[in-house]
């Protein structure tokens, strides 16, 4: 199923999708930020089992999946938070998962995949994202689940946006961490039926924007991503398959300088006692930037699987 089948998608599968759900990830919490002259919460999905939003997605699949579908197994290509929770999920039915994944995934995710029992297949980063953008993972059985691009994984994602308005009905703007894309548009697909004037925004660092240079380019185009707190070098693109998604269902893009998104990490662990990953933390930074300040923003914390050396050596990058 293309993803541009989510447009089609209406409140019900969302209200039906939050069922399933709920057999595995917890409503998580909608926390005030507590910033002078900001009305600002945070949604804390670095405190889902697994430690991010991605068991919403994962349940949702699995659990519609028939056994005829999950009996040779489950295949995916992931940097760390889509395999665990494909795993948790598939657990409920003793099915196995193998997941390829980039040679420099976090140590802490790679280790979370070997505790559930996860086959696990490194790649150097260019080969894994030609396994993203194709989905062509080599021969071997299993029913290969794409981390993004699968639909009713959005609508999962989606969840996200039921529990937002019932916690905050007047929120304004929603603020997402961009990876691929499956996150924000299935947060902005739900709320176009839920609440149409709520503004999504991605954002992005400054050394590695790719969803910014799709918009400027009208197109997906390569950009080479410079190593930052929460990236290793590389080339990378939206996704051909996501971009028509992202081209409708996002308002804004803010790309935040990697100090900023530095900073903005040293406040949630240290001040709000919340730890999270990079990715994170790029979020919180865009949503305190000055074109937010007189909205009411909510920012998804998407996940908190971060390594103990990378916490301590990015807790110590500055004052």
């Amino acid at each position: 199923m293309p993803p541009e089948a989510l447009f089609s998608r209406d409140v019900h599968d969302f209200r039906a999708a939050l069922t399933r759900v709920q057999k595995n990830a917890i409503k998580s919490p909608l926390i005030d930020a507590g910033i002078a002259g900001r009305e600002l919460r945070l949604k804390a999905e670095n405190l889902q089992p697994g430690g991010a939003f991605k068991i919403r997605c994962a349940t949702n699949i699995v659990e519609q999946l028939s056994a005829g579908q999950l009996r040779g197994g489950i295949v995916t290509a992931s940097a760390g938070n889509f395999a665990p929770a494909v795993a948790m999920a598939a657990a409920r039915h003793r099915v196995p998962v193998t997941c390829h994944v980039p040679a420099n995934a976090a140590a802490v995710k790679l280790a979370a995949l070997e505790r559930l029992g996860v086959a696990v297949v490194p790649h150097p980063f260019e080969d894994w994202w030609r396994i993203m953008a194709t989905r062509d993972a080599g021969a071997g059985a299993g029913l290969f689940l794409h981390p993004v691009c699968e639909v009713d994984g959005m609508v999962g994602n989606g969840t996200i946006a039921l529990e937002l308005l019932q916690d905050w009905p007047e929120l304004d703007t929603v603020v997402v961490p961009f990876g691929g894309g499956g996150l924000i548009c299935g947060i902005a697909a739900a709320m176009r039926r839920l609440k149409p004037g709520v503004r999504i925004v991605a954002c992005e660092l400054d050394a590695a924007a790719p969803l910014r240079a799709a918009r400027d380019a009208g197109r997906p185009v390569r950009i080479a991503r410079r190593a930052t707190f929460a990236n290793g070098p590389g080339e990378q693109s939206v996704l051909d398959a996501m971009w028509p998604l992202l081209r409708d269902l996002v308002d804004e893009v803010i790309v935040v300088p990697e100090e900023d998104a530095v900073a903005a990490f040293r406040r949630l662990v240290l001040d709000h006692h919340l730890v999270v990953e990079a990715q994170t933390a790029i979020a919180f930074a865009a949503a305190l930037t000055p074109a937010l300040e007189d909205r009411k923003v909510a920012v998804i914390l998407s996940g908190g699987n971060i390594d103990r050396d990378a916490l301590v050596r990015n807790l110590a990058l500055t004052k």
